[in-house]
């Protein structure tokens, strides 16, 4: 992978197939608050942005309804997240392990809560593998803004240009590139190829295995 030596990946729709239980929390979060009816692929498409922040993209019109939104979306995934299970992507788990035995240095930048972050990474006994993991609560400022990523760098001493970014939303791609980080998308996640496209990461992929194909 030449000189990359960290990674850094998104969470949900990179790692884990969270969308299914995100998309059922978020369209009872609607009803439970009573805002305008939004389809499933709007709510997908927010997937990566933070709790607090979706409002502001789905119903800008609609003033402080932030931290009310977040508070019953949290609810809401508690309560559905016991007998709605998620699973990794296909390759994620080994591939991950071997990354880890080969002596790649990683961490997960994500906009779910740091507390339910933890929680999932431990479900999957992935703990080992990662030095860092950084919850959108964790940072002033949420995606696309680089500070998930930079808190990361400056934490554990890793450089910019020996660190990739990897997600599969146009925020992950804009975040690594205002870090300096070189950018890898996947495209099986919650984002068009097209949308992808167009924040023109360094490199597209359309499985987690190819990630050790990457010429970086």
């Amino acid at each position: 992978m030449g000189n990359i030596k960290n990674l850094i990946f998104d969470f949900d729709g990179t790692l884990v197939d969270t969308a299914p239980l995100i998309i059922k929390t978020m369209q009872a979060t609607i009803r439970a608050l009573s805002l305008p009816a939004k389809s499933d692929a709007e709510c997908q498409s927010t997937i990566g942005v933070r709790l607090e922040d979706v409002p502001e993209v789905l119903w800008p019109e609609i003033e402080n309804i932030s931290e009310k939104f977040a508070t019953t979306y949290r609810r809401i995934f508690d309560e559905l997240k016991r007998p709605l299970k998620v699973e990794c992507y296909p390759g994620v788990l080994e591939t991950l392990r071997q990354f880890h035995a080969t002596g790649y240095r990683m961490a997960i930048a994500s906009s779910r809560s740091h507390t339910s972050l933890e929680e999932y990474v431990t479900l999957f006994n992935l703990n080992d593998c990662f030095s860092m993991l950084v919850g959108g609560n964790d940072v002033r400022h949420g995606k696309p803004a680089p500070d998930p990523v930079l808190l990361i760098l400056d934490s554990m001493g890793w450089k910019s240009d020996e660190t990739m970014t990897i997600g599969d939303a146009p925020v992950d791609i804009l975040m690594g590139k205002a870090a300096a980080t070189k950018t890898c998308a996947v495209t099986y996640g919650n984002s068009s190829i097209e949308s992808l496209e167009a924040v023109k990461p360094d490199f597209i992929i359309s499985s987690f295995k190819n990630l050790e194909c990457v010429g970086f």
